[in-house]
């Protein structure tokens, strides 16, 4: 009788849950998937069932991160984030599979790719004659379409005209979804100057952390797991004054050739100082990154550290965090360092200038300027007690602006049928 009244009580339960069909191109871990999994789980579980899918091409902590904490995934095997017509159909099919299985309330869709697609296939389902009868609170109809844009695709560096096609995508897709998400006022204003969504259909939500977290490695500690407890060589001591550090995945975006022209700039104009550079991370830039590396015999400057679980826990391990990206949305790396207290070095693209304010708790470069860089840099090498107030005035602002609780409730606000009427 009490077993029977539990399988009751558990059928009404899931009745009035709301189900919550996650997309993301890429299954890598970066700012996207650091989003996704933040908010996913953080979610109510007796409220919302959860699905995220994702493309299969390689091993993925990310999915087998949210595994680890109940969330359901799915790998997607057709989903690429390059354009590839063939490819890019058959996704489109596992999509529209999908959604009509999974029959959810909401469809949340994060990157350009999962974006054009999704909303494409969600659109489909509820024009077309489809079996899907939505989730437990709607029908296939009224499935409402959210898309979160963490800095917009046509911003990439590449040519003009790829740059209107992304443009044209964005725009046709928007009318088939029910509201955008961006997480900096750039590139809401540019929504808006260029009429892909009306402001009443956009929603400007910052990422969030937890600043009071205590989790990144003590300094000794972290080095030495990185490797640089030890520097191989610089000046007199054979070890490293200081440790200068970047996380990120080496994309073209992140412009880290610009930081290895600036480390080779300091070594030519300030060569008093006994610095490293150490990156973490990997990807499609590394071969370039390492014949530069070659080029400027900076090879006992310049630490390639390679893609590490968890990356954050190692921020202590850094004197300065530098971040020399082209093209930015809102960095999670940048919030993780402030939350370390580290000195912040920076450029002025995406939601950074709504991070850093200049010459308060960090400095704002010119993207692809290496000679700024390296003069920054300086000039926090140069002076210990800046690098103490940035770093104090830093976590202030991470502890009182960018919380991580505020993010998960103003995205949980979407969720709610009120919002989509």
């Amino acid at each position: 009788m009490t077993q029977n009244l539990s399988l009751d009580n558990l059928k009404l339960l899931k009745k009035f849950m709301k189900r919550i069909l996650f997309v993301i191109t890429q299954s890598e871990f970066g700012g996207a998937q650091r989003f996704l999994y933040e908010l996913t789980t953080r979610l109510n579980k007796e409220r919302y069932e959860i699905l995220v899918a994702s493309n299969s091409e390689k091993k993925s902590d990310f999915l087998n991160s949210l595994g680890q904490k109940g969330i359901k995934t799915k790998r997607l095997t057709f989903l690429k984030r390059n354009v590839n017509p063939f490819y890019d159909f058959l996704a489109l099919i596992q999509l529209i599979i999908l959604i009509n299985r999974f029959k959810p309330d909401f469809l949340h869709l994060n990157s350009s790719k999962s974006g054009v697609l999704g909303s494409i296939a969600g659109f489909m389902i509820k024009s077309l004659k489809f079996s899907a009868k939505g989730g437990s609170a709607t029908g296939g109809k009224n499935l409402k379409i959210i898309y979160r844009i963490g800095g917009w695709s046509f911003n990439d560096p590449g040519p003009l005209w790829k740059k209107k096609i992304f443009i044209l995508a964005e725009k046709i897709t928007a009318g088939f979804k029910n509201v955008i998400v961006v997480n900096n006022q750039s590139d809401f204003e540019q929504a808006v100057k260029l009429k892909i969504k009306p402001k009443k259909e956009l929603k400007l939500i910052y990422n969030g952390i937890d600043a009071l977290k205590t989790d990144f490695l003590p300094k000794d500690e972290a080095r030495l797991e990185l490797g640089i407890s030890q520097a191989p060589l610089l000046k007199v001591t054979g070890q490293a004054d200081f440790i200068i550090g970047t996380i990120a995945n080496f994309y073209p975006t992140k412009g880290l050739e610009y930081l290895v022209e600036a480390i080779r700039f300091l070594n030519f104009q300030f060569s008093i100082f006994n610095f490293q550079l150490v990156l973490i991370g990997d990807g499609i830039e590394r071969p370039k990154i390492e014949e530069l590396i070659k080029k400027y015999k900076l090879g006992n400057s310049i630490i390639l550290a390679g893609q590490i679980p968890e990356a954050r826990k190692f921020m202590k391990a850094f004197d300065i965090f530098v971040l020399p990206s082209v093209k930015e949305g809102f960095p999670w790396s940048v919030l993780d360092a402030m939350a370390a207290k580290l000195p912040v070095v920076t450029t002025d693209v995406g939601a950074l200038p709504e991070i850093i304010e200049n010459n308060k708790n960090g400095i704002l470069v010119e993207p692809k300027n290496p000679q700024q860089l390296a003069e920054a840099i300086r000039y926090l090498l140069e002076n210990e007690r800046v690098r103490q107030e940035f770093s104090l005035q830093a976590h202030q602002t991470v502890l009182f602006k960018f919380q991580i609780e505020k993010m998960v409730r103003e995205t949980e606000e979407l969720f709610s049928d009120e919002n989509h009427n």
